[in-house]
């Protein structure tokens, strides 16, 4: 069974930064893609950022110029590194893994494991 472990969520001030991993174990990891998505309260979950096995990326236009994507394959932990954060970045955080699509996606679809959620929140 696979299991996806977020991390660094907390508070920061606005301006800030942040770096969030997750840690996959559970199985012989090769080609699956993963993701990035946020839901704060009272909305619906969101895209933020993808990755495929090799490096590929995909942002959401939200974010694109301030968060970063990475992967470590040896240690199957994927990063999401969160500069100059602002209020609306707030929310709970979560990874996903795919094992259905090698190329990052948008949609919640693809993504057959989730994380736990890891809260994020930006002051002003």
């Amino acid at each position: 069974q696979v299991q996806l472990v977020e991390s660094g969520g907390g508070l920061v001030q606005a301006g800030g930064s942040l770096r969030l991993s997750c840690a996959a174990s559970g199985r012989t990891f090769s080609r699956e893609a993963m993701g990035w998505f946020r839901q704060a309260p009272g909305k619906e979950r969101e895209f933020v950022a993808a990755i495929s096995w090799g490096g590929s990326t995909y942002y959401a236009n939200s974010v694109k110029g301030r968060f970063t994507i990475s992967r470590d394959n040896a240690k199957n932990t994927m990063y999401l590194q969160m500069n100059s954060l602002k209020p609306e970045d707030t929310a709970v955080y979560y990874c996903a893994l795919s094992t259905k699509v090698a190329a990052p996606s948008a949609r919640t679809s693809p993504y057959d494991y989730w994380g736990q959620g890891t809260q994020v929140t930006v002051s002003s």
